[in-house]
């Protein structure tokens, strides 16, 4: 009898001792495609639903976050688990030890049935530009057992630089992004400082750059190129200047930085300049808007065209030279730079895309370009009606292809597509591109496009036309870049990228960092302005 009794004890306290049950949780893991970004103090890789239909309440006790497949796991500086925007728990990872698999504690007691968790993580300033973070598994220990979870779409995650926050440099908002390498190998990254406020002109805008020697790993403090100040005696406010775009003289080093200057404002009432505005004046216009900039050349009257030089890598930067007069009918109402970056021709031809206001207020898009090494500039004819915002590049028959922001696709799901012209002759005369209105989609917004020449290692040469902007007919997101290798004849879905599919601005520029590797500057959801980079390789291999 006491044997039979102590056998019965023993098997209960078995039973009791033994890892309880998990099969009464579900749980999923989704993975956004997001970039993970340096000089952030956080950012989201994860988000964790926990469904418990079993008994309650409960605890979890901690998460073991496991990374395998992560190229660089030096790079993460810690691992972080949030509920409602809470960090409940982080580790660091120790140095040397395995860190595929870290596990923060939390010992959180539930009281619902659903939890949803985010994992988080922080990467050093200094990091792989060419890492990619791979989120393997979670395992979740909780009082009533262990869940191991896989993410249902794992998604290696890009990272990059969040070049440009919120308030940096007691900034409020960086917007606008151009991108250039030098003829020395510096990037050079370009956008507004708009100080006060998120709003485009007219304000408080100065056009900075800062400048990377290390292929976008760090970059130097920011620094002004167009500055107009307090000008003909007018608040910083009224003498905003914007929309930068940044070009280098690939035979001289040289580089120009252009912007839209805007000294005061006109009625929107009346296109009348509006007199006697100081520091606390509210009034507003936007050169687009209304009677914004008008026919003329004095800046009571229109909007200006500015450009500065420098002849030192960036370093320093001449007075801007006013080149209004040379590059805009005076009937027209503007002449503006079109954000992003110039490019070299073959014979030295300098050309930047350019968009304005015809005499009717009509928009449109078109270049500006020189001959002589930048001291003179002429504009083309317009290349598209109904557009603004465009970026050229130069084809494999040295015409020029200008892609072009169409305005009449906001919000259009049928024949959806960005405006495409070609000229050979600097813009004289225009031709339709087979591909216009009907390759590349957008929300309408700017977009970025840029040629890369390719050398392989047998030494054969390949042109690849690289093409950024949020896919999306209607929404600023899904941030892809997408490549044709036949001068923009396809863009075949093979060699799309999605880089980011949340909401952001959407602006963007891209560079050849060196021959195997692009550049991106872009206006994305992790920060104002997030750099990163793509190798060819990884594109071409998919031909």
């Amino acid at each position: 009898m006491k044997r039979a009794l102590l056998y019965m004890v023993l098997c209960l306290l078995t039973v009791c001792s033994c890892r309880p049950s998990a099969k009464h949780f579900s749980a999923t893991v989704d993975v956004p495609v997001v970039p993970v970004l340096a000089f952030r103090p956080t950012n989201k890789i994860a988000q964790l639903d926990l469904v418990n239909h079993g008994a309650m309440p409960y605890t979890v006790k901690s998460m073991k976050v496991m990374l395998k497949g992560t190229h660089n796991l030096s790079d993460i500086t810690k691992v972080s688990v949030y509920q409602n925007d809470r960090e409940l728990g982080f580790v660091v990872p120790e140095t040397g030890k395995n860190r595929h698999t870290v596990t923060v504690d939390l010992n959180l007691p539930v009281n619902t049935d659903s939890l949803s968790l985010d994992i988080h993580m922080t990467l050093k300033d200094t990091i792989d530009l060419s890492n990619r973070i791979l989120l393997e598994k979670v395992i979740i220990n909780t009082s009533e057992g262990t869940v191991t979870i896989t993410p249902r779409s794992p998604a290696e995650l890009r990272v990059g630089i969040a070049l440009r926050q919120k308030m940096q440099d007691g900034v409020h908002t960086s917007r606008i992004p151009g991108l250039t390498t030098t003829t020395k190998g510096t990037l050079i990254a370009l956008y507004d400082a708009r100080w006060e406020r998120e709003r485009d002109l007219q304000g408080d805008i100065d056009i900075c750059i800062n400048r990377s020697t290390d292929g976008g790993k760090t970059w130097s403090p920011m620094q002004k190129v167009l500055d107009m100040g307090n000008w003909g005696s007018l608040p910083e406010r009224y003498n905003g200047v914007s929309d930068g775009c940044i070009l280098t003289d690939e035979n001289t080093g040289h580089l120009y930085v252009t912007g839209l200057w805007m000294h005061g404002i006109l009625d929107p009432e009346n296109g009348k300049w509006v007199k006697n505005l100081n520091e606390t004046s509210t009034e507003w216009n936007h050169q687009w808007r209304s009677f914004g900039s008008q026919p003329g050349y004095d800046v009571k009257q229109s909007s200006q065209f500015l450009i500065a030089k420098s002849e030192d890598d960036g370093l320093t930067w001449s007075d801007p030279v006013n080149i209004t007069r040379q590059v805009k009918p005076e009937s027209w109402w503007l002449m503006a730079p079109a954000p992003g970056h110039g490019i070299t021709l073959e014979d030295g031809t300098l050309v930047f895309p350019a968009e304005g206001r015809t005499d009717t207020g009509l928009q449109i898009s078109t270049i500006i370009y020189s001959k002589d090494g930048g001291t003179n500039w002429q504009p083309g004819n317009p290349a598209y009606t109904n557009t603004n915002e465009c970026m050229a590049v130069q084809l494999s028959d040295g015409s020029v292809m200008l892609n072009m922001r169409e305005r009449s696709n906001r919000g259009r799901l049928e024949g959806n597509g960005r405006a495409v012209a070609v000229t050979k002759n600097l813009g004289n005369t225009w031709s339709e591109h087979p591909t216009s209105r009907n390759a590349l989609i957008e929300p309408a917004c700017m977009a970025s496009l840029h040629k890369h020449t390719y050398v392989n290692q047998n030494g054969d040469k390949q042109d690849l036309l690289f093409f950024f902007n949020p896919d999306s007919k209607t929404t600023r997101n899904n941030f892809t870049l997408k490549c044709s290798p036949n001068d923009g004849l396809t863009w075949p879905d093979a060699l799309w990228t999605l880089i980011d599919q949340n909401n952001g601005n959407g602006y963007s520029c891209i560079t050849s960092v060196d021959n195997d590797t692009i550049g991106v500057l872009y206006e994305g959801s992790g920060a104002d302005l997030i750099f990163m980079t793509i190798e060819i390789e990884e594109i071409i291999k998919r031909l």
